[in-house]
């Protein structure tokens, strides 16, 4: 038998196994990709089921999402996860706000 065989199951890589900033970045997408997502299905799938207005008015309950993330912060195992997953939350949220309120200051100032 040659060394190759006798190999046990393939581990990860280092990068994904040892890296330290590989969590931090995973859970920072993993965020950013939440934010943008979660709502927008959320929207689509009650466009879909529901009425207009039923969908309006339930659309808030998708606040009840943001206990993934949260509850990863609490897990020890997933708690630096979890924390890079609610910065990459609110640092898109506050981009996507900022870029928003930029916007509308600039329509509305040039309206004149």
């Amino acid at each position: 038998m040659s060394t190759e065989e006798q190999a046990p199951a393939a581990e990860p890589s280092w990068w994904h196994r040892d890296h330290p900033t590989f969590t931090s970045l995973s859970g920072f997408f993993t965020g950013l990709l939440f934010v943008i997502l979660v709502p927008g299905i959320y929207a689509g799938l009650l466009s879909v089921l529901v009425e207009t207005e039923t969908a309006e008015e339930l659309f808030p309950l998708v606040l009840v999402t943001l206990a993934i993330p949260i509850g990863l912060t609490v897990a020890p195992r997933t708690r630096r996860f979890g924390r890079y997953m609610l910065i990459g939350i609110v640092t898109t949220a506050v981009v996507v706000l900022a870029s928003a309120g930029l916007v509308l200051w600039i329509l509305y100032s040039t309206d004149a």
